[in-house]
């Protein structure tokens, strides 16, 4: 597993949202940024993320993530 695949596996689950993935092996971290998280709980804006790596965390692939989402106001505002 790489980088580049697990942005290619978030990108195909949230098609409509920017992802920027660090890491190698089986630890990342992903910053994730779109509309989709306006208005969710923190929670639930993880549960989205985390719905497009289920099978590569199930099965080892994957073993930590740390996950930071932004609407992209909230990204512009931070930058």
């Amino acid at each position: 597993m790489d980088a580049v695949t697990v942005k290619s596996l978030l990108q195909a689950h949230l098609p409509d949202c920017e992802f920027h993935v660090q890491g190698e092996g089986a630890n990342y971290d992903i910053v994730a940024i779109g509309e989709v998280f306006e208005g969710l709980r923190p929670v639930k804006k993880q549960q989205l993320v985390y719905g497009a790596l289920g099978d590569v965390i199930a099965d080892g692939g994957i073993h930590a993530v740390n996950i930071r989402t932004y609407t992209p106001g909230e990204w512009q505002a931070q930058a």
